[in-house]
């Protein structure tokens, strides 16, 4: 499957309306198969918690469909379950998402048990200390994982205190164990809106008459009482090295994450930023970092890198998985390449190899329903345009090796970083 190939989704093939109650609602055809997947993004996320209170829109999200206040959660699991289908809603920093999925037939009721989970939300009590129950299960595996534990220090070094990217969406024990239902009911209320929320369905219907149902459920709710604003607060650039060691004995692996404060989404400097990013640690077996700390040093069970660029500036980092003997090698190993994407300019054939695997990636993202669905999605997020995957092979092309070595001396430097690992107390222990 090629770009030439392959139907890219574009204004020619996307719906897009504006409902009665303010959603953008966007709608795409795709009768390959008989399915039909909703998902969207409601404002509303742990940007609008306090640190006090972490966790509290992650579950808030998870309870909105274990009751309402037309269905019980029993109800809506065997309803949804009896027809094959499946619904979800979970939070995160800036939005909550939503989604579902199910045959073409069943869009209508979906879409409304959809509807009514977002609107009309009860937290019973029961439902909340089971809902509570497993967000603490989960918090303490993550607690013991040497991964999650260097991404969450390495994000509380990279971003200002109480500043919602330094901590984690999901929360911590403490906050879990302290939240009440009060506070859940409180902060669907203060923060729960129908104004700024992007639907989209693709599949199986006609788009008139999936954006018509659309209408007829999520636009249904009428609620025209401002929330309050979200307000991101600033990101400095590093001034020096921030270096976080987490003790974990009993461990036998490290995990570090080496990086910086990144770019928003919209940012002018994305696309060279983002090509810098796939030479470093990504394409191929994970670019440069995968060729020389793993394959050809052997430092590392895994290392890539990613570039979060999302609403605001997510984090640019590089990680990897290392024996603790080998924690201050690799990070020699990945400051180096590092040095050297400042210091020397791409070859033009490295870059070509990078722009053709990036745009080859392209339809496979596109294979699915819900592969298209979140592409139209962030393209109404980030105002992007309907043209965008249309444009995005030309886009990625225009990228030079000139404007990947400027972003790399921009937001990377060897000499000044942060670095979290987490692993056993001293070499060799465990």
């Amino acid at each position: 499957m090629t770009l030439a190939t392959l139907s890219i989704p574009g204004p020619e093939t996307i719906t897009r309306r504006v409902l009665s109650n303010g959603v953008a609602a966007l709608a795409r055809k795709n009768f390959s198969a008989h399915s039909v997947i909703i998902v969207g993004y409601l404002r509303a996320g742990s940007l609008d918690e306090t640190a006090e209170q972490a966790g509290l829109a992650a579950i808030t999200a998870a309870l909105l469909s274990r009751g309402t206040a037309h269905r019980t959660s029993t109800e809506i699991n065997e309803t949804v379950e009896s027809i094959g289908a499946s619904v979800s809603v979970r939070g995160g920093v800036h939005m909550t998402s939503f989604g579902a999925k199910c045959l073409a037939e069943d869009l209508p009721l979906i879409s409304e048990i959809l509807a009514d989970i977002l609107q009309n939300p009860t937290f019973p009590p029961a439902e909340v200390e089971k809902v509570r129950g497993e967000f603490l299960t989960g918090l303490k595996q993550r607690d013991d994982n040497t991964r999650a534990r260097a991404d969450l220090a390495f994000r509380a070094l990279i971003y200002p205190k109480d500043h919602p990217y330094g901590r984690a969406s999901d929360g911590y024990l403490e906050t879990i164990r302290n939240l009440t239902r009060e506070d859940l009911v409180e902060f669907y209320r203060r923060f729960f809106r129908p104004q700024g929320m992007i639907a989209v369905v693709v599949g199986a219907v006609e788009r008139e008459k999936a954006l018509a149902q659309l209408e007829r459920t999520l636009g249904a709710w009428q609620l025209n009482t401002p929330r309050p604003a979200q307000k991101l607060p600033p990101v400095s650039p590093l001034t020096g090295v921030r270096r976080e060691v987490v003790s974990m004995p009993g461990k036998y692996q490290s995990d570090l994450i080496l990086g910086y404060p990144g770019i928003p989404r919209q940012h002018p400097d994305y696309f060279p930023a983002s090509m810098a990013n796939m030479i470093l640690g990504v394409v191929g077996m994970y670019g440069r970092l995968g060729d020389n700390v793993r394959d050809t040093q052997g430092l590392a069970y895994y290392v890539s890198s990613r570039l979060e660029a999302g609403l605001g500036p997510g984090p640019w980092a590089a990680m990897a998985g290392v024996n603790p003997q080998n924690v201050d090698r690799a990070v020699s190993g990945i400051l180096d390449e590092i040095r050297r994407l400042r210091d020397t300019e791409v070859e033009l054939e490295e870059l070509s190899d990078a722009q053709t695997y990036t745009i080859g990636s392209l339809p496979l993202r596109l294979e699915t329903n819900e592969g298209v669905g979140y592409a139209i999605l962030d393209m109404e997020l980030f105002d992007l345009g309907l043209d965008y995957l249309q444009r995005y092979p030309t886009l990625i092309e225009a990228v030079t090796v000139e404007q990947i070595q400027a972003a790399a001396r921009k937001y990377l430097d060897p000499e000044v970083y942060a670095l979290a690992v987490a692993g056993p107390e001293k070499p060799g222990e465990g």
